[in-house]
């Protein structure tokens, strides 16, 4: 059975839903489909269930695109500030974790009630646990939306669908699917905001600190993130891990420090001046958690009082410490990642809109396309901003 529409929206995650509350906004028919029973489980399980849903320092710099420029003018469109003016619009209580990072005060399912009240105001029509089986283009220039036997037409069609990440929740490759029909590259996709793994003798250090926690300044080639790491019994992750990951390539290694604010081996140098007698395994663990400063002494051979190393040692010590180089095999993959780096190539869409440059009335938006923020509500904000953006010209 036939049904029209003006837009069509595959995937009611954040950028899907703010598009279809856009679209509905200015009088568009509006139909938006999503193949879970649940809407918005990205949302609801984010931030601890709380929804990190913004980041106060939202800027191009806090995403990575093949084309780093293509972020600026939906950014520009739809700001941080837009979205807090919603949240508050809807009475919903919010503060300020860290690093400019926004969360819901009680409950991120209170976002996605927003959302959907939103929808509702704007004549939008959802429909769950909807599967599409085809896609295709008629003579008219309408979109044709096969779901079994009936088919949805429209002159706007949008996939929202998100990327790779967390498919217990059903994420899948369907977004990248359609790119591919209507001849849209794609950057290859990874997971990103990942847990890294090691090889056994990593592994095993890693489990034996499971559960320990520092601030540690994380880089590879020239970036670096200086925030909470983790030792797990599958390896090292934490907000610092996290980052690093997003830029990591795999067969590279990644440098630690694990005491950023100190230069280990001028004060062990002072240390053997001032203090000789002082044991070398007591001194680091007064500046690394007592597990990890055992550790280290051990890994390095080094016991005994300070005035009793040479200065050759303490420097390899130190370099342990502030230098830790280790080679990851891998990440945890999109069981656990965040969100996915890589999608749809920024260079096939219009920044202005979120159009297809080579299929007129074909959107991509969010995850499933070439833009990856940082940790800290990055992503949501250019879920809402792409959101809005398509929504103002689907």
């Amino acid at each position: 059975m036939p049904y029209t529409y003006d837009v069509i929206i595959i995937g009611a995650g954040a950028a899907g839903l703010m598009c279809a509350i856009e679209a509905g906004k200015k009088g568009r028919k509006v139909l938006l489909v999503d193949h879970s029973k649940k809407i918005g489980e990205k949302i609801r399980i984010s931030g601890g269930g709380r929804c990190n849903f913004t980041n106060i320092n939202t800027n191009p710099s806090k995403f990575i695109s093949k084309n780093p420029k293509f972020i600026i003018s939906a950014l520009n469109q739809y700001t941080q500030n837009d979205f807090i003016k919603l949240i508050e619009k809807h009475n919903i209580k919010f503060h300020e974790k860290k690093l400019g990072q926004l969360f819901c005060d009680e409950s991120a399912q209170q976002i996605i009630d927003m959302l959907l009240l939103e929808c509702k105001l704007a004549n939008v029509t959802l429909k769950k646990e909807i599967i599409v089986t085809d896609i295709n283009k008629n003579n008219d220039d309408q979109y044709i939306v096969a779901v079994n036997t009936d088919k949805y037409f429209c002159n706007s069609l949008v996939v929202a669908t998100g990327g790779l990440s967390v498919p217990k929740i059903g994420a899948s490759k369907f977004g990248y699917e359609i790119a591919k029909k209507f001849n849209l590259n794609i950057i290859e996709p990874l997971p990103a905001l990942v847990p890294l793994t090691f090889s056994e003798k990593i592994l095993s250090m890693c489990k034996e600190l499971s559960g320990l926690s520092l601030d540690a300044l994380i880089s590879f080639n020239k970036i670096y993130f200086e925030e909470g790491m983790l030792f797990t019994h599958r390896g090292l992750s934490g907000p610092s891990i996290l980052q690093i990951s997003s830029y990591w390539k795999l067969g590279n290694n990644i440098k630690i420090n694990l005491s950023p604010k100190i230069d280990i081996f001028r004060l062990l140098i002072d240390k053997k001046k001032s203090k000789p007698k002082q044991d070398i395994n007591i001194i680091i663990s007064e500046i690394l958690p007592k597990r990890l400063a055992s550790i280290i002494c051990i890994e390095n051979n080094v016991n005994g009082n300070i005035c009793e190393l040479s200065n050759k040692i303490l420097n390899q010590l130190s370099n342990s410490i502030n230098k830790w180089d280790i080679k990851p095999i891998g990440s945890e993959g999109y069981r656990t990642a965040e969100v996915t780096l890589g999608g749809v190539d920024t260079d096939e869409i219009s920044s202005k809109t979120m159009m297809s440059v080579k299929n007129p009335g074909l959107f991509f938006i969010g995850e499933v396309v070439d833009v990856t923020g940082h940790l800290g509500g990055y992503n949501f904000q250019w879920a809402w901003s792409s959101g809005f953006v398509a929504g103002q010209y689907a």
